[in-house]
């Protein structure tokens, strides 16, 4: 994949994170970092004082620095701040966070060397990650400690993965025919000076989100189906008197799922029931608000990816300028966002699971949907992981971001917090996801004691393809390998797609909401 002047497409994002596409910069960033290079030989050249340049970091900005010791400067600054701890973090997110990284330096607003950045795709490309830990960054100026743990290796220092195996950088790089780098002017401060940690996790999140609200309308349907529940509160003149995006794909979701279900229509009429409980009947409302929070927080991410974040920046015209736009409040603040609604959402979730396993609201299923109630404790237990699971989720929504620790002698006197931000909201989608895996593995469990009577096509199919990795009803057994099967199936999007592909779903539901009408219809 070549890498350009212009903004990434947040698949290729995903693409070189998840699936290691290689990488290398396009002719036009070729020719935009060559030009701004040029801009910071002439001022490294020159007496006057430029900050990154002929000057110290942070709060020794006023340090003046002699020509011959500025390459010492950019191996000084990458050594200390590669001050991380802790667990390591996701390959994923390394390789995400130095995509994002070349991309800026491929905008030619930082005064990189070409062999700088044709370095930096090489190691990108190899297959060897940076080993990047958890704690260290605090989202201004930007993801520092991250961002220099990937420049030590980019000189032949620290520690890599090499096909799973923590080895160190110099080692790895002779194997793979890779040069370390002697870091120049600036280069330093530009390799580590971004949001780039904060932004791939959010782009990460984002796809998998999409994925995951999905699974949230397709989990909803099936316990509205399972427990005798009603389609006719999702109808779209009902949904079209509250005009939220998010809330009318959802409900179209629900209808299309549940279209032509034997049980729906086994109770439309003379049951007796007035209302569901809200966690069935207002499922579009919550799930179509986490939709809406997505849409928003793409909208950030996609200004994100149009940005080049640096400190100084070198302009067009030649001028080498400080700013503040490695600040990571935007993204903080969206990061902490989206984990409150998916939260909410898994909280709904395990509330439609819990009313599946109680006698006194399941509507005719035995306790807890067990074999030989009282010999077999059916799904007891599962409900249990789900709500220890959303008790974390809603710590999780707990705000990172109106957290803030001044830094470097009060230079640095207000953070973002974006990097923990975006931390909690990785463990949150993964929590999201185990949740709702339950919720399917219960809710098909309830269908089937249905039985003679049959489900929608679309839940039906969701069902069968459930079955490949959980059996249905019947004694105790292990649950534990069919909650992490049903979870793979959830997280990968394959459970929503034999649903959706039986309901006539198009794929493309999980674009951005506004490419729907009020009335949950393609516009």
């Amino acid at each position: 994949m070549l890498v350009g002047v212009g903004p990434l497409d947040p698949a290729d994002v995903v693409a070189v994170a998840r699936e290691g596409v290689p990488v290398a910069l396009a002719p036009d960033a070729r020719d935009a970092v060559a030009a701004s290079r040029a801009v910071v030989d002439r001022l490294a050249a020159s007496e006057e004082p430029v900050y990154g340049v002929s000057t110290g970091f942070g709060a020794l900005a006023t340090r003046h620095i002699a020509p011959a010791d500025r390459a010492r400067l950019q191996r000084s600054l990458i050594r200390s701040h590669a001050a991380g701890t802790g667990p390591r973090v996701e390959d994923e997110v390394v390789r995400a966070l130095m995509l994002l990284r070349l991309s800026t330096l491929a905008t030619g607003r930082t005064g990189v060397r070409l062999e700088t950045a044709d370095a930096y795709a090489a190691l990108l490309s190899s297959g060897l990650v940076p080993v990047v830990h958890e704690h260290g960054s605090l989202g201004c100026s930007g993801d520092l400690a991250p961002l220099a743990h990937c420049a030590l290796a980019l000189m032949g220092e620290g520690d890599v993965v090499d096909d799973g195996v923590v080895r160190p950088a110099g080692e790895a790089f002779v194997e793979h025919g890779l040069t370390p780098v002697e870091l120049g002017e600036k280069e330093g401060l530009a390799l580590i000076n971004g949001t780039d940690g904060m932004l791939g996790m959010l782009v990460l999140a984002l796809h998998d989100l999409d994925r995951l609200a999905d699974a949230a309308d397709l989990a909803a349907a099936m316990s509205v189906e399972g427990q005798l529940g009603t389609d006719r509160v999702f109808a779209a003149d009902l949904q079209a008197l509250r005009p939220q995006a998010g809330q009318a794909v959802s409900a179209a979701h629900l209808r299309a799922l549940l279209a032509g279900s034997p049980i729906v229509a086994s109770h439309r009429h003379g049951d007796g029931v007035v209302q569901d409980a809200y966690s069935l009947r207002c499922s579009p409302q919550v799930a179509g608000g986490l939709r809406d929070t997505i849409a928003h927080a793409r909208t950030i991410a996609a200004r994100e990816l149009e940005a080049a974040i640096d400190n100084p920046s070198v302009l067009p015209d030649g001028r080498v300028e400080s700013h503040g736009n490695f600040h990571g409040a935007p993204l903080a603040y969206v990061l902490d966002f989206l984990a409150i609604p998916v939260a909410d959402v898994a909280s709904m979730s395990e509330r439609r699971t819990d009313r599946f396993l109680d006698v006194a609201r399941n509507r005719g299923l035995p306790p807890f949907l067990a074999d030989d109630p009282g010999v077999d404790s059916g799904l007891m237990i599962a409900q249990y992981t789900q709500a220890a699971i959303v008790s974390e989720l809603k710590r999780l929504a707990v705000p990172a971001s109106v957290d803030s620790i001044p830094s470097s002698a009060l230079q640095e006197d207000h953070v973002s917090m974006g990097w923990s931000a975006a931390r909690k909201l990785r463990r949150a989608v993964d929590g999201l996801a185990r949740v709702l895996a339950i919720e399917v593995l219960t809710a098909a469990r309830g269908i089937d004691l249905r039985a003679p009577l049959e489900p929608a096509r679309a839940t039906g199919a969701a069902i069968a393809r459930l079955r490949e990795v959980a059996p249905g009803p019947g004694p105790d057994r292990f649950l534990a390998p069919e909650i992490d099967g049903a979870t793979g199936l959830v997280r990968s999007g394959a459970l929503v797609a034999a649903a959706f592909a039986a309901a006539g779903i198009p794929t493309s539901s999980a674009a951005p909401t506004g490419t729907l009408d009020r009335n949950g219809a393609t516009a």
